[in-house]
Order: structure tokens, then C-alpha cells, then sequence
């Protein structure tokens, strides 16, 4: 059974779903539409991440989202629900909820681009931009292969620096240098990596000008079709409920504006579509394996 169910189809369809997911929790500042997209946005990045990744990305996520959230009442003196005073200066409940929402939405935009790091690599992205935007589908397929390994090879040289290092316990100087050290050595690894780098994309043809071609072919079949249909769908109906909800709901100077509960329905099926997909490809492994 594949771990990320998105790598079963076609590029195309983890690029519309997450498009689609990613413009409407940014448009939607709505507290029922950020709930769901942050729920959607968390099923999605344990389905394609795994839950591990995804607790590590929460022990950051969170506490931004808890500043953001509290930094809104500091800085709009709106509202009509005064919760505390200090001095002079008032808190009211609307601005505390307008930032819980606005962080809400952070988290959720964060978890949705971890999510299409994970279903869009490289290969993947070459293959869907790397003719109509060769240079910039490069550069981001490098920055994806590269920051990554810059990472790895600094917990390389700290290891071994580490394990060169004196018994006596250092001070904050020579540890404030070790760190320098460290950074000097991956600039040099990275120089000499990039000369070779080039040299290999230039005996492959990279400058010749002509259109590049995708080593793993991808083939946009009925299922993929079928799939990119529906997410289409489901965003169209999701943006006119939206554009509904939001219309008569407000944050100042009172929170006011309740919509019918079926108006959420079409976002909340579009959000939960990565766990949908993945609860259906392990039936369909599960029945392989009874036969």
C-alpha cells in the first residue's frame, strides 16, 4: 500500500486539489471555513507526510500560530466585548477571534505547502512546468533538493565536530566559533558541489535550448480525469457557498452573521478528500490481499 495516495495519479491531480485547497483557506476568513481547512490541511499532511513529519512541524507551527493570534488584540483596539484592560488600552473578545482565525489560516497554508513539497518533487514538477517555465521549475526543483541536503550535511560536520572535540566544557565564544566553522565549511562543500553540478548539467544538454523531457512518464488517465473533475466541482461549489457565508458574516465591531450549516458541506468534502482517498485505496489493497 502507497503511503501518499496522491503519488498513485497523475501530477496533475495533487497540483488542482492543492491550488484549489490553498486559494480558498486564504480567501475564506471565515472561523468555520478556518476550522475546516486547518483539519483539512492536518488529515492531508498525514496522509502524504506521515503522522511523525507532521507532530515535528506542529512543535513550531503552533506557537507562531499562538502569537499571531494574540498579537491581533494588541494591536486593533476593535470590538464591542471588552474582555481586560491594562492602562489604557482595552481588549476585546472580536479582535482576540479575528486573530485565532488568522492563525488558524497560517497553520493550515503552512501544512498545505509541507503537503505539496511531499506530493510534487522535483521529477514531478519538471513534468508539469519544466516546458512552458524551465528556469523557474529549476530553480525550485533545486531549492527542494538542496535545502534539504544543506540541512543533512550541517548535522554531518557538527557530528563530527563533536565527536573531535575536548572532554572540558566550551564557552559560549568557542561555541558561537564551532557554529562559524561549521557554516564556512558548507559554504565551501556547497561551491565545489555547484561546479560540479554545472559541469553535469552542461554535458546533459541543459543550455542547448531544447524542451526537456520527463524521465518517469506520467499518463493522464479516466481515473485522473474523473478525480481532477470532482476537486474542480467541489471548489466551484465551495467558492459560491463561501462567497454567501461570507457576505452577510462580519468580526467588528460584533461578531454577527450565521449561515445555513449545509453551505460548509461542499468545503468540508473538498477538505477531507486526501483521507477519503486514502481510506478507498486501502480497501482496495485490503480486498487484493483477501483474493
Amino acid at each position: 500500500m502507497n503511503q501518499n495516495v496522491f503519488h498513485l495519479y497523475h501530477p496533475v491531480v495533487p497540483f488542482v486539489y492543492l491550488a484549489c485547497a490553498l486559494a480558498l483557506t486564504m480567501a475564506c476568513m471565515h472561523p468555520v471555513f478556518a476550522c475546516l481547512s486547518l483539519a483539512g490541511a492536518l488529515a492531508c499532511s498525514v496522509v502524504c507526510r506521515g503522522l511523525r513529519a507532521t507532530l515535528l512541524s506542529l512543535r513550531w507551527v503552533i506557537p507562531l500560530c499562538l502569537i499571531v493570534s494574540a498579537a491581533n488584540p494588541f494591536f486593533v483596539a476593535s470590538g464591542s466585548t471588552e474582555l481586560f484592560r491594562i492602562g489604557p488600552r482595552a481588549f476585546y473578545a472580536e479582535a482576540l477571534a479575528y486573530g485565532l482565525c488568522s492563525g488558524a489560516v497560517f497553520a493550515a497554508v503552512f501544512l498545505w505547502f509541507a503537503s505539496y513539497s511531499a506530493c510534487l518533487d522535483s521529477e514531478r514538477s519538471m513534468m508539469l512546468f519544466g516546458n512552458r517555465l524551465p528556469t523557474i521549475t529549476l530553480m525550485v526543483s533545486q531549492v527542494l533538493r538542496l535545502v534539504p541536503q544543506f540541512v543533512s550535511r550541517g548535522h554531518t560536520v557538527l557530528s563530527a565536530q563533536a565527536a573531535t572535540s575536548a572532554a572540558a566544557p566550551l564557552t559560549k565564544r568557542d561555541k558561537a566559533a564551532g557554529r562559524l566553522r561549521v557554516v564556512n565549511v558548507l559554504m565551501g562543500w556547497g561551491m565545489e558541489d555547484s561546479l560540479s553540478r554545472s559541469d553535469a548539467m552542461r554535458a546533459r544538454g541543459y543550455h542547448c535550448g531544447v524542451a526537456r523531457t520527463s524521465y518517469q512518464r506520467f499518463r493522464f488517465g479516466p481515473a485522473d480525469k474523473c478525480l481532477v473533475a470532482v476537486v474542480l466541482a467541489l471548489a466551484g461549489v465551495s467558492a459560491a457557498c463561501a462567497v454567501n457565508v461570507l457576505s452577510g458574516f462580519r468580526f467588528y465591531p460584533v461578531i454577527a452573521g450565521t449561515s445555513p450549516c449545509w453551505l460548509f458541506l461542499p468545503y468540508g468534502l473538498l477538505m477531507a478528500a486526501p483521507p477519503l482517498l486514502n481510506a478507498a485505496d486501502y480497501l482496495r489493497w485490503k480486498v487484493r490481499t483477501l483474493r
